[in-house]
């Protein structure tokens, strides 16, 4: 049973803190702190880039759980090891040799992920499941914050824990997009087990009490 694990969303934060934000999250109880690095391509929107994700790793001993929404993750994920990431995630849609950059993360000692968009089937991330140690389950369309949660995604969801179950394979079930304290609710019944959080995190006032919710411990 892999623990639940709360990785707030750096893109909601206060820009102008991003080192006092991202010290508040890990002690708020957080476990991860995710980011969202978009190139204006893949998606439409632009974040971060390196210098950003060595900057938070001054500030925080957080894991780094980086999530590449580019266009080529194969010639860039070296930059983003280079600066301190703990997790690497990628997008099956995107121009590369999957399995190549999958092995290419792990092999520079970071996690390996891989994403699947909302329009994306489960069967594409299927020959990749033995090469990753978390599949990340978009739940709204990447590249915004703030949009509503798609239910139809937790198909993918549970398919992924079934396989996991079944396989014996490890790797985290994430989901991101519309987190809340209900979708987390049913995200986690699906099988999920990491959960993105954005504004249902850095939008409270109480960041702790925001990590309890989502981690489930006040609605049972």
């Amino acid at each position: 049973m892999l623990p639940t694990l709360i990785a707030p969303s750096i893109l909601a934060c206060d820009f102008a803190r991003f080192g006092e934000e991202a010290a508040a999250a890990e002690q708020a109880g957080g476990d991860w702190l995710h980011v969202d690095v978009m190139d204006g391509h893949f998606v439409d929107n632009i974040s971060f880039g390196p210098d950003v994700v060595a900057a938070l790793r001054k500030h925080t001993k957080f894991p780094l759980d980086v999530h590449l929404m580019i266009s080529r993750p194969d010639h860039y994920f070296p930059r983003f090891v280079d600066a301190g990431a703990d997790r690497i995630t990628v997008h099956v849609e995107a121009q590369h040799d999957v399995s190549k950059t999958l092995a290419g993360i792990r092999a520079a000692g970071c996690g390996a992920g891989l994403c699947l968009n909302p329009p994306t089937p489960f069967s594409a991330a299927e020959p990749f499941l033995d090469q990753i140690d978390l599949l990340l389950v978009m739940t709204v369309n990447p590249g915004f914050g703030g949009q509503k949660f798609m239910r139809e995604c937790l198909s993918k969801v549970s398919a992924g824990a079934d396989r996991r179950m079944h396989e014996g394979f490890s790797f985290h079930l994430e989901v991101d997009g519309g987190i809340n304290v209900e979708t987390a609710a049913e995200a986690r019944q699906a099988g999920a087990n990491v959960f993105v959080a954005g504004t249902s995190f850095f939008g409270k006032a109480d960041y702790a009490a925001a990590v309890r919710a989502l981690r489930g411990d006040s609605i049972g």
